[in-house]
């Protein structure tokens, strides 16, 4: 008889099986949650049901079954320590994304969970920084964890990589949110960085174990670094860059957005400029940040 613990993975594996379903996208994913209640059902459902919500094909895949050696896979990652994997149906499941247009219905974690539903703020910009621009993301950083915010970025290098340093240096929280599976670490210079925060914050990723960088997942990752926060800053950015497309994704999300200016002759400060003129708040000191979303010092 299995125990409680391995049922629970087992349950876990077969989400992470539904996902693998190819063609099928978060919007159809959720609308079979909607209807059958959890993937158990869903996999116990007959093709005529199935096809009533999906297309032939998918509803095909599903009817064939779990893959074995992909719930193997995926209990033998989920039995190792401080991997989790989150799902609508968990009360961990972040409820800021929730509130997004197309919540993913997993996650994938490594580290502290609770991080998930810790009031955050995104800290985003560009991965050819200069070094003020990452000075900046340190002091910023460091000084809203100090607010008991958790810093949310995207491990890429340059702005990125500096606003995980600066929480970490305050000893505080950040999550980082990937664009590859958990198992890869992307950028690999990031290398040393992603492991400290798996051991000090929290590692997210959407997407599936052994899923390589692909210019496509970091445009999905973006919605989530937004979704996040309660706000985003940004950090230098260029015109129409990833920046600057998951600012006007917050704005999207209904979540504050924030911008530091910078020499009118720099492209790295352009793009901020840029979302300064739609109406981003100015931010030359924490306090701009800290007055309007009404923080109170932890200490």
């Amino acid at each position: 008889m299995r125990s409680l613990h391995n049922e629970g993975l087992a349950e876990k594996a077969l989400w992470i099986s539904l996902s693998l379903t190819h063609g099928l996208s978060t919007q159809s994913f959720c609308q079979l949650l909607k209807i059958f209640g959890n993937p158990h059902n869903i996999y116990a459902a007959s093709l005529k049901q199935l096809k009533s919500v999906v297309s032939d094909s998918i509803a095909n895949q599903i009817r064939h079954g779990i893959d074995d050696r992909v719930e193997a896979e995926s209990i033998h990652w989920l039995s190792q320590g401080n991997n989790h994997l989150v799902t609508l149906a968990d009360t961990s499941y972040p409820k800021a994304l929730l509130e997004i247009a197309d919540p993913p219905p997993l996650l994938y974690a490594k580290g502290n969970l609770a991080l998930l539903n810790q009031p955050s703020i995104a800290i985003i910009g560009s991965r050819n920084a200069s070094l003020q621009g990452e000075n900046n993301a340190e002091a910023f950083s460091e000084g809203l964890c100090g607010y008991g915010l958790c810093i949310v970025s995207g491990l890429a290098l340059g702005i990125d990589a500096a606003a995980h340093r600066g929480a970490l240096k305050a000893n505080g929280a950040t999550l980082a949110v990937v664009g590859t599976g958990l198992d890869i670490v992307y950028p690999a210079q990031n290398r040393d960085l992603a492991h400290q925060i798996a051991q000090q914050g929290l590692l997210v990723s959407e997407f599936a174990l052994g899923e390589p960088s692909k210019a496509q997942n970091f445009l999905r990752r973006n919605r989530l670094i937004s979704g996040l926060g309660l706000g985003c800053l940004v950090i230098e950015a260029k015109v129409q860059s990833g920046s600057q497309m998951t600012a006007r994704l917050a704005v999207e999300q209904g979540r504050e957005v924030f911008a530091i200016p910078g020499s009118i002759h720099s492209p790295l400060s352009k793009g901020c400029h840029q979302l300064i003129k739609e109406g981003a708040k100015l931010v030359d000191s924490l306090q701009d940040i800290v007055e309007e979303m009404n923080l109170s010092n932890r200490d």
